[in-house]
Parts: structure tokens; sequence; C-alpha cells
């Protein structure tokens, strides 16, 4: 990839630009609208007393070091086993109560150029150690830095709260009560773990959850006019961000024909949802960000086999990662401002169906006749991007956040997003984001030749195309709709299929919040380089 400028990274939490916080509804569709977690710095005693669990996280091997920081937590045969054992992660019921060791990995070799950051380490240990000790019930889990920078610390913090979720606990409805949370105490962490970067964390890891939660929801509870009504009431009231919903009179009098198509089986009709997110004392380009969001997708009349079908809830995941972006940064008072896109719709059977052969003007003028209708994602993308990128204020990039294809798991599997990209310094600005924040994405060629592929002997293009590179004429489909402006495309998968790390169940998994945030943050910081 070509060598981009310097960017500088997130050394210290963003400051917020409103004093007024959110002051919409106190939950969103069963999950709480704030942390789970209550996170401080112990004072006094308060570490050493009660029914504690421990997580002891090291930045070294130091033999010296590491025994001076388990000091008094092990039994004579456990430090000795411990000292024997070559483990990330180690596991103890200790002297004091439970504790998890954590310490660096013993080899430093990277895996190509996705090496595992420090963050995501910590992240995903010190989540899955929390998965560990909810089961024992404690009322403090004192959390221990011992020579950890602050990228460490912040990783540790998310994973802790992305594994406070729980869907069974949180869905609408539900009759099962919240477990118990044991209160976080902070020792010997660095001096730039301040109160403000703890809280940052801890809205970051919400936000993740956020995404996780929308995923989650049965299609039959979560629909294009019960996802809007959702969003509404969580930033009703907000200082920073206003929402617009576009029913079907606005969609028909905008001429998104592609959207109403998709949606058009369906009982409840599509929407765009449009989120304006404007903090004070900026005059900077808004960044936008545009999700799919088809509620469930049965493929429609082309319809999918059964097993294709059974996770198709999860279709709306690039636009429920839209919501937490929104959320994290309306909270953090980023700088930047930001419009969000839901393209919502439900892509069903009925006989309001549209068809293969079906030829449907799309927003942007352009003519696409429908080749199959389970390559829905793309139209409703299509006319959303082209609103996107049409606004009287231009936005200096555009991103879109999408499960819409299968043929890119194949090639990079579950948990690395395809990234499509026409412009240098935005795709690697948003891969380095992503590495570092190990919420993965690998660059994609935009093969222009490729378009070829696309071609209809009825109207302008076909939606898709039968064999090969169904991952990259999908995204050379999405291009016909963003004009000249710097865009970027992640093919995301957007769902866990089992727990693991700091997921305490499988479901949504977030993807990409984590990887946009430090994105976002490294533009607050360093401007928008490939302007």
């Amino acid at each position: 990839m070509a060598k981009k400028k310097t960017t500088k990274k997130s050394a210290a939490p963003l400051k917020s630009t409103s004093k007024k916080s959110a002051v919409g509804s106190d939950s969103l569709l069963g999950l709480p609208a704030k942390s789970f977690l209550t996170v401080r710095k112990a004072k006094g005693a308060e570490a050493r007393t009660g029914k504690r669990a421990f997580i002891i996280a090291l930045g070294s091997r130091d033999a010296k070091k590491t025994k001076t920081a388990i000091r008094g937590h092990l039994n004579a045969w456990q430090t000795e086993q411990f000292a024997k054992n070559d483990a990330e992660s180690v596991f103890y019921q200790g002297t004091q109560g439970p504790i998890v060791i954590l310490r660096p990995p013993t080899s430093n070799a990277s895996a190509g150029t996705l090496p595992r950051s420090s963050y995501a380490r910590l992240r995903d240990h010190a989540g899955q150690a929390l998965v560990q000790m909810l089961s024992f019930k404690v009322d403090k889990l004192v959390l221990e830095f011992h020579e950890l920078g602050v990228e460490e610390e912040h990783g540790a913090l998310v994973g802790l709260e992305i594994a406070a979720y729980s869907y069974s606990e949180n869905r609408p409805e539900s009759a099962k009560a919240r477990k118990k949370l044991p209160t976080v105490l902070i020792k010997d962490a660095s001096d730039d773990l301040t109160d403000a970067r703890m809280r940052e964390s801890l809205r970051l890891g919400h936000s993740v959850n956020i995404a996780r939660h929308l995923v989650n929801i049965p299609g039959g509870q979560l629909n294009p006019r019960t996802y809007s009504d959702a969003v509404e009431d969580l930033f009703k009231g907000s200082a920073t961000v206003s929402v617009d919903v576009w029913k079907e009179d606005r969609l028909r009098k905008e001429n998104m024909n592609l959207l109403l198509a998709v949606g058009g089986g369906a009982v409840e009709q599509p929407r765009l949802v449009r989120m304006s997110y404007r903090p004070k004392n900026t005059n900077a380009q808004p960044i936008a960000i545009v999700g799919k969001g088809i509620t469930f997708d049965s493929g429609g009349l082309d319809i999918k086999p059964s097993s294709a079908m059974r996770w198709m809830k999860k279709d709306m995941g690039g636009s429920a990662a839209v919501v937490g972006i929104m959320r994290w940064a309306e909270q953090v008072g980023l700088p930047v401002p930001l419009d969000g896109y839901l393209s919502l719709a439900e892509n069903s059977v009925s006989s309001n169906s549209f068809r293969p052969g079906d030829v449907i003007t799309a927003r942007n003028g352009l003519t696409i006749e429908i080749h199959n209708t389970d390559a829905e994602g793309r139209l409703a993308l299509a006319d959303a991007l082209d609103v996107a990128v049409t606004q009287s204020e231009k936005p200096s990039c555009v991103i879109d956040l999408a499960t819409l294809t299968g043929a890119i798991k194949v090639g990079l599997g579950a948990d690395i997003a395809g990234l499509f990209c026409n412009n240098d310094v935005l795709a690697e600005t948003v891969f380095e984001a992503g590495a570092d924040r190990g919420d993965l994405c690998w660059p994609m060629p935009l093969f222009q030749s490729y378009k070829s592929l696309l071609r209809s002997n009825v109207a302008d293009y076909a939606n898709a195309s039968d064999g090969f590179a169904g991952a990259i004429t999908a995204a050379l489909f999405l291009e016909f709709f963003v004009k000249d402006i710097p865009w970027a495309h992640l093919d995301i998968y957007a769902w866990k299929d089992a727990a693991g790390g700091p997921y305490a169940e499988g479901g949504g998994n977030g993807q990409p919040v984590q990887a946009l945030a430090e994105f976002l943050t490294r533009v607050a910081l360093g401007g928008a380089e490939w302007a």
C-alpha cells in the first residue's frame, strides 16, 4: 500500500466539547443506555477487604518483578507450578480469592502484517478473566497493572465492559435477572490512566455492546419501524445528535427506488435513518458512515436455503455498528462532525417482492437490472450512499459498513473484514486503526476490469453476477454511487459463532466499532489527511 502521511496516535482521552450529556431513553430495547461496570482507582484499604477476585496484568516476564507482583496470592505449590507455566493467562484459586495472572507472550514474532496488538491482547485476556470470575459472585474485582502502558490498560477496561454483556439478560422483556457485577478497583496503573480515560474505555466497550445487542434481537422484533423508533429514543434530547427518519413517502419523493424495492415485500416498509452529530466549535467537514440495515434477509424470491437463512437477523450488523459509533462519538465528545445513515429494510417474500429481471432506477439515475434478489444489501446501500455524497455539506469521506457477501468470508474468515477503498491514504488509516484495535480488516482490490461482469443488456448495470470475485463485484457496484469522494467499504461478518475472549456468548460481535473509533480519534488528532 502507498505510504501515508504520519498520523498521531491516541494517547489521551478525547475532550468533550459539550457539558450537556445525552438525555434520551435509559435503555435500548432492553440494553441499559450506560456502561455496566463501575470502575475506579482503589482508595485506602478497600482493595484489601471483602469478597474479592484479582486480575494481575504484568508488563514483563522478569522473574523478580513477577514474584513481587504475585506475592501473597498463591500457595507454595501454585507458585512453583506458575514458574513452569508459559501461558499468557493463568487462573488459580489463590489464597485471597480467585486470581488470573496475565503476562506478555514468550515470543515477539508477528503474524505477518497483522500482529496481535497489545491493546487487543489485554482486551481479550481481561474480558475472558471477568467471564471466569463471575461464577464466584465476588463484590470486588481488584485489577493490578504492573508496568503497562495506557493503551494496554485501555484495552483491558474495554474487554471487561464487553464481557459484562449477555443478551439473555438484556433482551427485551427478559425474565432473567442480570448477573451481579463486581466493582472494579484499579491498583498500580500508569499516571496516564485518568478518570476520564477510564470513562472513555467503558464508553467504547458499551458502544461495542450496543452494536452487539441490536444484532442479537430477532428479526420478528427488530424491523425498520421498531429499529428507527429505538434510535430516535436513544438520542432524544441529545445536545449533539439529531435524528431524522425518512419513511415511505419521503423515500418515494427522493426516488430511492432500490431501497423501496428491497423492502417492498415486507409488512413494515423500509426507512432511512439519518443521524447528524455536530460538536460545538468546529467547522470541519463531516465524515459520513453508512450502514446496511437488512433487519432480516430471506433472500427474497431467490430464497436462501434454511442453513443460510438461520442467522440472517444479523444482516443489519453494519447499521448496528453505525449506531454504536454515533453513541460513542456523542459520549466522548468527538470533535469531528459525523453523519450516520441506516438503510433499513426487510428482504421478504410476498406478492409485492421485487423479481429477478426487474429494472429499477436508482436515486442517482442509473438503471439496475435485478440479477439476484439475494444481492439486496448493495441495493439498499446504493441509494443511501447517494444521499450521503450529495448533501450540501459535502463529507470529507464516506465509509460504508455491510454484511455484504459470503465470498469475503471464504477468503478472510469471520474475524477479518474486507477493505475496499478508492483512496490509498484513507485505506491505510482505516487499516492501521483496525490493526491497533484488534478489529481487523485487509485491503482488497477494486479491480476495474471486473465491472464488465455487471453488464446488462437491458439496463446500465446488473446488481450481481454469477461465478468468481463476488466480494469485488459487490464493491465495484457500490463504487457507482460514491461519485469522486474518498470512500471505504468494509465487508464484515458482524457475528461470533461461539463464546471466546471477552465474549461471554456467541452472537453479535460489534465489528468494526473499535476500529472506527480509533480511526476517528486519529482524524480528530491529525485531521483528514486524505483530503
